[in-house]
């Protein structure tokens, strides 16, 4: 009776076996094609190959938090907790993306630049939008009643979102050392390394969406014992 009992009260996994295998063929295809299978850059050589996975963590990170912005509005309009959860799930995940941005920019810029960082406006909006979001995190700690801290947290999360479209046009609006795009506005990219880089993000989405979902879970598993 007592293993029918815990049988019967078992949470449902976040995720199935079979997307997370998807996510592991996904990543294991992009790493192969990101390290070997696209061509190497002329001027940069083989550290250009980070440019993969540094642009796709980049947009995977941006999709994120703008999931933080949708969470946050719709908490506000419903004051539903589920909304406050996906906020939260997808910022951490969102901050994960861009430690990884932050971490493979200056190994790609010290070869090609010379310098491991410059404080310019791409470099620097990107900095600023990894500490609102880790300080988004930090704030949720500070308050304890559910409600509270998902209307605070709702309220800073969107004041946060509003540095995304600096970060993503700082490289039309000033002049910065970091590269301007290759895709769109005159820039070109060769069409092997564009089908590379898609498929990273396809990858990179894959994580996202597996790691929100387990998060997401978490977090109402911990509302569920807090009520």
């Amino acid at each position: 009776m007592a293993t029918e009992a815990q049988s019967q009260t078992a949470p449902r996994p976040a995720v199935s076996l079979p997307s997370v295998l998807l996510v592991f063929l996904l990543l294991a295809a992009a790493s192969y094609a990101a390290l070997i299978w696209a061509p190497t850059e002329a001027t940069m050589g083989l550290i250009q190959r980070i440019f993969y996975f540094h642009v796709s963590s980049a947009w995977s990170g941006f999709i994120s938090f703008i999931m933080v912005f949708i969470g946050s509005v719709a908490y506000l309009r419903t004051r539903a907790l589920k909304w406050d959860w996906l906020s939260v799930a997808s910022a951490e995940v969102g901050v994960a993306f861009f430690t990884i941005v932050l971490i493979t920019g200056p190994i790609w810029a010290k070869p090609v630049w010379g310098i491991w960082w410059t404080w310019d406006a791409r470099l620097t909006s990107s900095f600023l939008l990894w500490v609102l979001f880790v300080s988004y995190l930090i704030l949720r700690t500070l308050l304890d009643e559910p409600e509270r801290r998902a209307l605070v947290s709702a309220v800073f999360g969107i004041f946060a979102t509003l540095d995304i479209p600096l970060v993503y046009f700082s490289i039309w609006w000033f002049r910065t050392q970091h590269p301007q795009p290759v895709i769109g506005d005159g820039g070109s990219l060769a069409p092997r390394m564009g089908y590379v880089l898609l498929l990273c993000w396809a990858a990179t989405l894959g994580v996202m969406t597996v790691l929100i979902r387990i998060r997401y879970r978490l977090e109402s598993m911990r509302s569920e014992v807090d009520g």
